[in-house]
């Protein structure tokens, strides 16, 4: 078998475990579950977005999106609403309770970037940003 010449996808892959693993404890003392403040971020960055919406931006699968919203639901985070031109289509709105939370999940998700890019230039960073973005 051919070895792998890059690394990179390890090291993305190690980055996102450990700041994952670092979310998820900080966000159990708030109810959140491992990656539900994931589905709470897009709704609140996206209001009345609907659940193929949610699923797009999150990466998931269908019913992975619909468990953590009714669970998001549950804990009084977001409200699901009918959309009033069509039907059969529910929209996802962040509550108020949500949005304090939100604005938790933003303050840790500030303190990641600082430990991820610490001792990177800012040009480090866009060039960073820029790549992963590109993979």
């Amino acid at each position: 078998m051919k070895k792998i010449d890059s690394k990179a996808l390890r090291y993305v892959g190690t980055l996102a475990r450990t700041l994952n693993s670092k979310s998820d404890l900080k966000f159990k003392q708030i109810g959140l579950q491992k990656g539900q403040y994931m589905f709470l971020t897009r709704i609140c960055e996206n209001p009345k977005t609907n659940l193929a919406n949610l699923t797009e931006m999150v990466k998931v699968d269908k019913a992975t999106t619909t468990k953590a919203v009714q669970k998001l639901i549950n804990l009084g985070y977001i409200s699901k609403q009918q959309n009033k031109i069509d039907k059969r289509e529910f929209e996802l709105i962040a509550t108020d309770k949500g949005l304090e939370i939100y604005k938790i999940i933003i303050n840790e998700e500030r303190k990641h970037l600082e430990f991820s890019f610490d001792g990177f230039s800012e040009e480090e960073v866009k060039m960073a940003t820029y790549l992963i973005e590109k993979m």
